[in-house]
Formats: structure tokens, C-alpha cells, sequence
């Protein structure tokens, strides 16, 4: 039994397979892989995930700190970023999105886990 539903954006293709393929192993579905903004809406639109894993360089003019600021504009959906970018700056527009879980690339099975299980608590409990 899945744990939930996770779209994944990340426009990296082989980045992507291997997120999902340790997100299932983590016992999590994956309804959709998205690599641009309009991608990931037009998939949320189709089926609303419990939560979205979010990388902040994606394809197109929109980039994923924008697309989560979209997404929360239109449905409460957890989103956790999940990106190699830490910088001051980055990290401001960030915390203006209010997100639910931020994850370095690298990382381990282990801090994925505890972040999106977070962040779905959370949320189930609002």
C-alpha cells in the first residue's frame, strides 16, 4: 500500500527516473514526472497529488520556486523542494513559497523519507 501520491518535477530525465525509482522503494507512488512548470500544472490539474516534490531549476521561463507559488495560489498541496541550490537568495524566495520541506541534493533515502512523511503529517493535520 503506497504511503502516498508524489508528483516529482525535475527536469533532469535520468535525475528524475532515479528519484522515482527510490521514492517507490520508499513505498511512495509517483503520479507524474514533470520537467517545466506547465507541465507539472497540467498534471496537477489531471490528478492531485498528496504532495510535490519540487526542484527549483526546471525547464522553460518559469522556474520551480515560481511553479510552487502558482500551485499554493490554486490548491493546498505540500510541496518539499528538493535541489543542489542553498544560496542566501535562493533561500529567500524559498521562504516566501511557506514550504513544507527543503532537501539538499545529495541526499539520502533516509532524508527524503523524513521530509515528505513530515510534510504530509503536517498537512493532514491542518
Amino acid at each position: 500500500m503506497s504511503k502516498g501520491t508524489i508528483l516529482l518535477v525535475e527536469d533532469d530525465d535520468i535525475v528524475a527516473r532515479v528519484i522515482e525509482w527510490r521514492l517507490k522503494n520508499l513505498g511512495y507512488s509517483v503520479c507524474g514526472c514533470a520537467s517545466s512548470s506547465q507541465e507539472a500544472m497540467d498534471l496537477i490539474m489531471k490528478r492531485v497529488p498528496d504532495l510535490v516534490l519540487m526542484d527549483i531549476n526546471i525547464k522553460g521561463d518559469i522556474d520551480g520556486i515560481e511553479t510552487a507559488r502558482m500551485i499554493k495560489q490554486r490548491i493546498s498541496i505540500p510541496i518539499v523542494y528538493l535541489t543542489s541550490y542553498s544560496d542566501e537568495a535562493t533561500l529567500e524566495r524559498v521562504n516566501e513559497t511557506h514550504p513544507d520541506g527543503y532537501v539538499i541534493k545529495p541526499f539520502d533515502d533516509n532524508q527524503l523519507r523524513v521530509a515528505i512523511d513530515i510534510a504530509l503529517k503536517k498537512c493532514a493535520s491542518r
